[in-house]
């Protein structure tokens, strides 16, 4: 079987080829992804391990089978000061700020889907060059897998992060869906944190990578107009 023609971009210059086709866009993408699993998992082991004095043991049967269970009462540890952030262990049956509660399969499913959707914009979707691209789909492989092992294993997402506990919104406030009128009412945790932040930093990256391209088609523009006029210029000259 004959190989397919190689672009004139890519032949031009190799960073330019389909990320699939580059091992060290795999390394990288890889690296991210396991070191952000990796920590997440820890993390969270590690907090439900000590942070209320004793171990919390999570059995899957009792979370899947009481809706109403949660973690027992415990004191939360400062981590910050001004109460910048604390420790305090909740169970989280929902999405990222606590959206969806009690969906789990329909979260499940839909983390599968976009997991396969994220790979395959990572192969086909990005370029070899396209470095900080891959480091923020790894971050958010990392973080809806870390997640989604909570949701198969446990029955719900373990979190342990709060930010700002005991800063409040002005004039009684309160956010949409909340008791509380705190600034930042949801505890999360490290794989929420590498979820936003990946999708934040791939923007990111697309907005620059729309730049390159508008700018390389003016530069192309450029030099085709500049072609053009050099030809019609010879051509007076010869009919002169």
């Amino acid at each position: 079987m004959s190989k397919p023609p190689t672009t004139a971009p890519e032949a031009a210059d190799p960073r330019e080829r389909a990320a699939w086709r580059s091992a060290a866009a795999w390394a990288t993408l890889a690296g991210v992804f396991a070191s952000g699993l990796v920590l997440d998992l820890w993390s969270k082991a590690w907090a439900f391990r000590t942070i209320a004095g004793y171990p919390v043991e999570l059995e899957r049967e009792r979370v899947l089978g009481d809706p109403s269970f949660y973690v027992p009462h415990h004191p939360r540890v400062t981590v910050l000061p001004l109460d910048l952030l604390d420790f305090r262990l909740v169970l989280n049956y929902g999405a990222v700020f606590g959206i969806g509660q009690h969906r789990r399969e329909l979260f499940i499913g839909f983390t599968m889907l976009a997991t396969l959707a994220a790979v395959l914009l990572f192969a086909f979707g990005t370029r070899v060059r396209m470095r900080w691209s891959h480091v923020a789909i790894g971050c958010i492989l990392a973080g809806g897998l870390g997640n989604l092992y909570d949701r198969i294993f446990y029955g719900a997402v373990r979190d342990f992060l709060h930010m700002l506990p005991d800063w409040q919104l002005p004039n009684g406030w309160r956010w949409p869906g909340n008791s509380t009128g705190d600034v930042f009412p949801w505890v999360f945790n490290v794989a929420d944190v590498l979820l936003l932040a990946g999708m934040a930093l791939f923007v990111l990256t697309s907005f620059a990578e729309d730049r390159l391209q508008k700018q390389r088609a003016l530069a192309a523009a450029s030099v085709a107009g500049g072609a053009s006029n050099e030809g019609e210029r010879v051509v007076e000259r010869d009919q002169a």
